[in-house]
């Protein structure tokens, strides 16, 4: 008997551990609620884990099996799991946060102590951190060459799904109600959860949409993303099955530029990889900058500041739109999140850990790794970052990207009557038309052109080049 621990891998498909084990022996299928992990967690990824661990049950309990939950620490909890089950080991996929790490490693321990086996697998990427390298052997801190290799290598195969014969007949207790877990009922309306709306997002994506992705990912009202990020945030779906969609995708392009489109696609998928094989080989970027200055960066003390960020309440149509989409959906379309990432640490000068706080609060999709590259990136801090001189207008961006402003109307109500023309220049009206055409929303809390010049001198200051 093989115990499946199951963390960020909520699904019984394509799972590389969970094949493992059932390839040798029949698996106990567990879950533990980890009051550490939970102390790091937010509602509306709460509720997201507890709707997805419910179809988990339902397809383990189809095949006469169950998901057997336990509440507490995983060096606790797992040992006596496997002992009152009789399992001689504990199998499980690997996570990337010094957090993980740490409470892996006593797990292990933890085990050993109990006389029971243990096995980690890579499960979570398309390539493992570590197997993509520089010809010296190091991680790579620049996406470009990351990518080429990435790019070039065979696809991953899909692992099977393990037979109703080889799960262990088992009952599980309920599971804890979100109130016991200590969360309320999140502010947005979460995605549906659970295997099946996974695979749904990725049939509905690849029947279509990804073929017009490189036009219209950065137009947020465009409604062209894959909407997958908290699937593969909680595993309701294999990373392998999504390439494999993809390339599939590509084998059937109606033309050329369909086939660009895929692969631009697939650059995003890269892109989760590269941040996760910067943060294995760098846990402490979550907390300090990758890339370090000569002097530490003198950020601003702006609690007024941050707290309008967090509101969406800057007076910068496209910022408060994101921010509120924030609030309302917990996900955030990604051009958006770098206009409000460059927003908070460029027009603001406020820390970019306020910011990664704050998303992973909100945000039912925060991954560590992709988050706090993103933010790092944002910042000029991080691997392959923006260039701290390549700061985002939040007004160009809006004319740009929703040059109709649908997506402003569609999350800030106060603009909705207003004139197009007015939404796009708001920084430019003077009091009396701003009152004329949105009395209830507010003027730009910052000049924009005077805070990107405070954002040069801040970081120039920090290179030491005064």
């Amino acid at each position: 008997m093989i115990v499946h621990w199951h963390r960020r891998d909520l699904r019984a498909t394509d799972n590389r551990a969970l094949s493992a084990a059932a390839s040798t022996d029949t698996v106990v299928p567990a879950f533990v609620f980890d009051p550490d992990v939970l102390t790091h967690a937010s509602a509306p990824r709460v509720a997201f884990m507890l709707d997805a661990l419910a179809e988990l049950r339902a397809w383990y309990r189809e095949r006469d099996s169950d998901l057997v939950t336990a509440v507490g620490d995983p060096a606790t909890e797992l040992p006596r799991i496997a002992d009152e089950r009789g399992a001689t080991a504990v199998v499980f996929n690997s996570d990337y946060s010094g957090l993980a790490r740490e409470r892996d490693e006593r797990v292990r321990r933890a085990l050993a102590e109990a006389g029971i086996e243990t096995e980690s697998f890579e499960d979570a990427l398309v390539y493992d951190p570590g197997s993509i390298t520089t010809q010296a052997g190091d991680h790579y801190s620049v996406f470009s060459y990351f990518w080429d290799k990435w790019r070039d290598r065979e696809p991953p195969s899909i692992y099977s799904t393990p037979d109703r014969e080889r799960l262990a007949d088992v009952s599980g207790d309920p599971f804890p109600t979100r109130d016991e877990l200590g969360f309320e009922a999140p502010e947005a309306d979460v995605p549906e959860a659970g295997m099946s709306a996974a695979r749904n997002r990725l049939a509905d994506f690849c029947d279509g949409p990804i073929y017009r992705y490189a036009d219209r990912r950065d137009a947020p009202a465009a409604n062209a993303t894959s909407g997958l990020s908290p699937h593969l945030k909680w595993g309701t779906i294999g990373i392998r099955k999504v390439r494999e969609s993809v390339e599939n995708a590509k084998a059937d392009v109606p033309d050329a530029e369909a086939g660009d489109s895929c692969e631009t696609f697939e650059s995003q998928l890269a892109w989760r990889d590269f941040y996760a094989h910067v943060l294995a080989a760098n846990p402490g970027t979550v907390t300090a900058p990758f890339r370090s200055y000569e002097r530490p960066i003198d950020w601003r003390d702006d609690p007024d500041g941050l707290d309008a960020w967090k509101n969406g309440v800057t007076g910068y149509p496209i910022v408060d739109a994101g921010m509120r989409q924030l609030r309302t959906e917990a996900l955030v379309h990604n051009r958006v999140r770098m206009i409000v990432a460059s927003f908070l640490t460029k027009d603001l000068l406020i820390d970019w850990r306020e910011g990664y706080a704050w998303f992973r609060e909100k945000l039912v999709d925060h991954e560590t790794a992709n988050d706090v590259g993103g933010w790092q990136w944002a910042a000029g801090t991080g691997a392959d970052a923006q260039p701290y001189f390549r700061i985002f207008n939040p007004m160009t961006q809006v004319q740009r990207f929703d040059p109709d402003a649908e997506y402003v109307r569609t999350h800030v109500p106060e603009l909705r009557d207003a004139p197009t023309d007015a939404i796009l220049e708001w920084d430019e009206l003077d009091s009396d038309d701003r009152a004329a055409v949105a009395p209830s929303y507010p003027a730009p809390i910052v000049d924009h052109a005077q805070r990107r010049e405070e954002a040069i001198e801040l970081f120039e200051a920090a290179r030491g080049d005064e």
